[in-house]
């Protein structure tokens, strides 16, 4: 079940806050269970035979988190307990997410022909793993209280709106707001707000801006001009910031709706001047994640510049394994690795900070993100072809591509094709563009700084019957289109 789908937006959602709110606040043990009762249902409705094993995954949890919190004193037994914990969960991803990349890459590299099995893998799998490891890992920190209930673990752990594209939600984050939250009218209409907003940005941009994507990516090689290619590349650069972080805006505005405070998930990477300031603004959730539970603990930057620059290619080989098995992902992670070490040891942030260059180091961080998006495409996919047993070869298609976005290979510089496109989604593109930009919060702020009432009342009327139209309009799109995937569900 997806949140742009009509079960979820007419007959899910609505269900469970009648219900939800129909409960007294007192008893909030009821709420929670409603809560994760509902929570396992949408995942079953989408992914029926892995619910066992998310249940799985919450009770092994639950268990590790109970005996970290009694040996937390002793770290000769707490440790062994952690490694079991890091293993189990990460031996349950690893099964199903990588075992089929690496027999492929086994029998590629020895001439062998070992059998590939062909292994689904369950939707958000990612997501709920590093949260599960991050239960542990905080309790053991002393961050946050072992749950005795493990319902509690799996509200934590299986609440829909983060379930099965995150945002990461980190426990300490959280871990009081399980029974101590306050639902109120303000966040609830805020809640509201934020999840039209993910709405809006999921069906009226991402949605249509794919289409152009898919398109230049389907082209045959011998057949794609050089117009389409960056056609594509800016409609998929477009496409994935408005899935995901719609899908972020969503997640944490339904959070609200039920008295949970999600950490902010996106910050308008598109401003970035540097690489650097980019991964500060997007899916902070896992930077972070890396940052706390593997950069740190391998030493962080106190340490010397050999290691350090180690430790940083550790954390982006394994930032771009997360997002998938395939080589594709291993190589984006690492092109980001290489403009991190040269940001970081040639102080390019603190360089030409005049506004006379910010131009030139937007068009240099742009571009890097752009063709980066164009390797993760690839890489994506590949991943899909191999889940249908498929075989793609995702370098050969990334470097044909991008080589034709900079009319190295003697493809045409335009074509048909280009003109439909453009024709097709120019507008998309150019709403795309303004709301990459924080406009949106620069008329509130505007609003908010309106001093005469019937100036205030105005403002907030044309902002409330915007939001109804962009929701009634998001509604006619989804009622008349099957075409609605999330990108990161397969992560």
């Amino acid at each position: 079940m997806i949140f742009s789908s009509k079960i979820f937006l007419f007959l899910f959602l609505p269900f469970v806050l009648l219900v939800y709110y129909g409960i007294p606040r007192r008893f909030m043990t009821a709420r929670n269970v409603l809560l994760l009762v509902m929570s396992l249902l949408f995942y079953a409705y989408g992914e029926t035979k892995f619910t066992a094993m998310l249940i799985l995954s919450i009770l092994m949890n639950w268990a590790f988190g109970l005996c970290v919190s009694r040996c937390r004193e002793k770290q000769t037994r707490a440790i062994p307990i952690l490694v079991m914990m890091i293993v189990g969960n990460l031996g349950i991803l690893a099964y199903f997410k990588y075992w089929m990349f690496l027999l492929k890459n086994v029998n590629y590299f020895s001439g062998n022909c070992l059998p590939v099995p062909q292994i689904m893998l369950p939707i958000g799998i990612s997501f709920f793993t590093f949260q599960a490891i991050s239960y542990v890992l905080d309790v053991y920190r002393g961050k946050g209280t072992a749950q005795k209930n493990p319902l509690n673990v799996g509200l934590y752990i299986a609440f829909f709106p983060q379930l099965v594209a995150g945002p990461i939600v980190r426990y300490e984050t959280i871990a009081q707001q399980i029974f101590h939250r306050k639902e109120t009218f303000d966040d609830f209409s805020e809640g509201v707000c934020r999840f039209i907003v993910g709405l809006g940005k999921k069906v009226l941009i991402a949605n249509n801006v794919a289409h152009a994507a898919d398109a230049a990516f389907g082209v045959p090689a011998e057949e794609l001009s050089t117009g389409l290619a960056w056609l594509g590349a800016i409609a998929y650069t477009f496409q994935i910031y408005y899935d995901f972080s719609g899908y972020s805006d969503m997640a944490i505005g339904l959070g609200r709706m039920f008295g949970f405070r999600f950490l902010e998930n996106f910050n308008y990477p598109y401003v970035s001047t540097s690489i650097s300031e980019f991964w500060r603004r997007w899916h902070i959730s896992l930077s972070s994640f890396f940052r706390d539970y593997v950069y740190i603990p391998l030493g962080g930057n106190r340490v010397s510049t050999s290691r350090l620059i180690l430790n940083l290619f550790i954390v982006w080989a394994l930032t771009g394994l997360w997002h998938g098995a395939d080589w594709a992902f291993v190589l984006w992670g690492l092109l980001f690795f290489v403009f991190l070490v040269f940001e970081k040891y040639t102080g390019f942030e603190k360089r030409f900070v005049s506004r006379w260059f910010l131009p030139l180091k937007y068009g240099y961080t742009m571009l890097i993100v752009t063709v980066g998006w164009v390797l993760f495409k690839c890489g994506f996919d590949a991943n899909m072809a191999a889940m249908q047993g498929e075989t793609v070869d995702s370098l050969s298609s990334t470097l044909h591509y991008v080589c034709t976005m900079f009319h190295l290979n003697g493809q045409p510089l335009w074509s048909d094709s280009a003109t439909l496109w453009f024709h097709e989604t120019r507008w998309f593109y150019v709403f795309a563009m303004i709301f990459s930009f924080p406009v949106t919060p620069w008329l509130i702020c505007r609003g908010d700084s309106l001093k005469h009432p019937a100036a205030q009342w105005a403002f907030s009327l044309g902002f409330a019957f915007a939001l109804i139209g962009v929701f009634i309009l998001s509604a006619a799109y989804i009622v008349k289109s099957s075409y609605n995937p999330f990108i990161y569900f397969n992560f």
